[in-house]
């Protein structure tokens, strides 16, 4: 069974090389954290000074407005990192919650421990830029294809690029982060699933 170090390992050598030295010192400086689902890792409000590696589970970044309605703007799944990140750099107080969609397993790396490790391995740095500017990347990707594109395409293109999110995220989540009602995305579950039935029909039986 791979261990959490090995698991940061790996993650953390797609993008810059690290000795074995290295990676010690660095997950010495990490704290391994579970919550339990619809546990916070980050309070609405709060201020934000961890950035959290998810090693098992599945996190979701969220706004409540003054009328109570939810916003989710982010799921994170295994090997991502996940914070509020103006909150995390400017030090005040986060518009997003971080909650565990499910039971969900952590490094917690505070932003103290962050600085003192640039200090001891400076290519770290380098490491973490090149991590927040794909995620940034990610991000405004996201936006400008949403801004395109109609509810129904949404729907399809989170499903071709998340195959297994319908499975672990409960629905109103989805349809929050599509911008569609939960009615809606429930309407165009069904019509996809009869229509991969009838195209399947040896698959009609699930038992």
């Amino acid at each position: 069974m791979i261990t959490y170090k090995l698991q940061l390992k790996n993650y953390l050598n797609r993008f810059v090389l690290f000795t074995d030295s290295e990676i010690d010192l660095i997950y010495k400086n990490l704290t391994v954290r579970v919550y339990k689902k619809k546990g916070f890792l980050l309070e609405q409000n709060s201020v934000c000074d961890t950035n959290f590696f998810i090693c098992e589970g599945l996190v979701r970044s969220f706004t409540t407005d003054n009328m109570g309605e939810e916003k989710t703007s982010q799921f994170a799944i295994e090997n991502w990192w996940v914070t509020s990140m103006e909150s995390f750099i400017k030090e005040r107080a986060s518009f997003n919650a971080l909650q565990a969609i499910e039971k969900t397993t952590v490094l917690c790396l505070s932003k103290n421990k962050l600085n003192h490790l640039y200090q001891k391995i400076p290519k770290l740095e380098r490491c973490f830029r090149i991590i927040t500017e794909n995620m940034l990347i990610a991000i405004l990707r996201k936006d400008e294809i949403f801004m395109k594109l109609s509810s129904k395409e949404r729907y399809l293109g989170f499903i071709g690029s998340n195959p297994t999110f319908m499975q672990r995220v409960p629905q109103y989540m989805v349809a929050s982060y599509l911008d569609i009602t939960p009615e809606y995305l429930s309407e165009l579950k069904k019509h996809y699933i009869n229509n991969y039935f009838l195209r399947n029909p040896k698959k009609m039986s699930l038992s």
